[in-house]
């Protein structure tokens, strides 16, 4: 008898000890599911927490060093800079939006190739005599901003060159579109809007400061950018009634030309060309120094780059560093931002 109530004492502590074990296994077990779970919640919390300024590093790496600039260097009686806090600001403005994701296009109207836009509500005419909306965008070379479910007069004109994201077919007569280079939600018409896909990574981005004369250009992704070239560059004077300020906002390279030939003001003769010219809005390009002659051979330099605006909408630069702009941005996979 006694023998059966000790076996039945071990056995019960046996299983006693075993529930026990497995009561603490399971808690461990649970604790680490829940250990996981909170860690995959808090990365993706990060994630989708929006960039700043201050998220964004910048590194030199140059891949093209020549005519360089410092990060402050001496004009005249003052100083002028790269505004590497304003530019890390548009870095983090275009990381935000990719990553929310979605399709994208392009407004164009390139010398009105589309039509011209029709007239804007509450419009008026500026020193060059054209119609331009309210915010000072000219109706030339622009698509019109009709409200959501308008059709009879737009509201704003978006300048050619300007991305936006679809929020309804592009084949529809008029396609639902929210702005990434100006605000709102907007209808456009078809013939000014360009689909451009929904998988692009825009990581080459060429930023213009209008107020220092210089540009930059920049590589990377996420937080981690890479600086490869710091140069001085003229931007467009405002002189009417041919020369234009390069406008300042954010655009995509559209199409490239090894020779950009122009007129001389006010004709249809052809005065010259400049050399690697990228188009991003208008007839804005960013190229190397201007050739006064049609047949004329490529010019590196400039005394007058980096010093005052005075081309007719343009930003010109050192040759060498138009053609690496040519070769390194491709059209509507490169970014320009202007600042002032």
């Amino acid at each position: 008898m006694r023998l059966k109530y000790f076996a039945f004492i071990i056995c019960s502590f046996t299983l006693a000890s075993c529930n026990d074990k497995t009561t603490t296994t399971q808690k461990t077990t649970d604790h680490r599911a829940n250990s996981l779970d909170s860690i995959s919640k808090t990365k993706e919390k990060e994630k989708l927490k929006p960039l700043t300024a201050n998220d964004i590093q910048l590194e030199k790496d140059f891949s093209y060093d020549k005519h360089t600039l410092e990060d402050r260097y001496p004009y005249k009686d003052t100083t002028r800079e790269f505004q590497w806090e304003k530019i890390k600001e548009k870095i983090a403005y275009v990381e935000n939006f990719q990553t929310l994701g979605g399709s994208y296009a392009v407004l164009q109207n390139y010398k009105n190739r589309n039509r011209e836009a029709p007239v804007v509500k509450n419009f008026r005419r500026n020193a060059y005599t054209r119609v331009s909306d309210t915010l000072g965008v000219e109706r030339y070379q622009s698509a019109p901003l009709y409200e959501e479910g308008e059709t009879k007069q737009p509201i704003l004109y978006g300048r050619d060159g300007s991305l936006v994201k679809l929020l309804s077919s592009d084949t529809l007569a008029m396609v639902k579109v929210e702005g990434v280079s100006f605000d709102g939600n907007w209808d456009v018409p078809k013939r000014y809007v360009k689909a451009i896909g929904d998988t692009i990574k825009w990581n080459h981005i060429v930023v213009v400061d209008v107020k220092n004369q210089n540009i930059c250009t920049l590589e990377g992704t996420g937080k981690n950018w890479k600086i490869r070239s710091m140069n001085p560059a003229t931007s467009g004077r405002h002189k009417p009634p041919h020369a234009q300020e390069t406008p300042t906002g954010l655009f995509l390279i559209q199409e490239q030309k090894s020779k950009m030939f122009y007129y001389g003001d006010g004709t249809t003769v052809i005065e010259g060309f400049a050399p690697y010219a990228s188009r991003f809005t208008n007839g804005a390009y960013i190229h190397g120094v201007p050739i006064n002659n049609p047949k004329g051979s490529i010019i590196e330099f400039s005394s007058t780059l980096g010093t005052t605006p005075r081309s007719h909408m343009c930003v010109r630069n050192a040759s060498s560093h138009a053609k690496f702009i040519y070769d390194w941005a491709k059209p509507f996979r490169a970014l320009v931002i202007v600042i002032d």
